[in-house]
């Protein structure tokens, strides 16, 4: 019998992926997106800005880039400058409209 249909769990039993500092931050952009009414919400299944929850997470992102300033890898920080600088032109221009 073939090992990978042994293998094979439900989804609801295959463990989430997590301490990654790259799919942390993803996960928190993407909940800002949602905020600024880019991406569909999945459980609403609309496209409405919430602006003060995006600000909300735009100042987490920023928290986070001070508090780990020094102490990631530079792929890791360029990776999240590049996620503020985006998403906060994102913001602006939202807000802006």
């Amino acid at each position: 019998m073939n090992d990978e249909l042994e293998d094979a769990r439900p989804a609801s039993q295959v463990p989430l992926p997590g301490g990654d500092f790259r799919m942390f931050t993803t996960r928190l952009s993407y909940q800002l997106l949602i905020s600024l009414g880019l991406v569909e919400n999945p459980v609403t299944r609309s496209s409405q800005p919430n602006l003060e929850h995006a600000r909300m997470l735009l100042d987490d992102l920023r928290m986070l880039q001070d508090k780990t300033m020094g102490n990631l890898e530079p792929d890791e920080q360029a990776y999240l400058d590049k996620l503020i600088s985006d998403l906060g032109a994102h913001y602006a221009r939202i807000k802006g409209a």
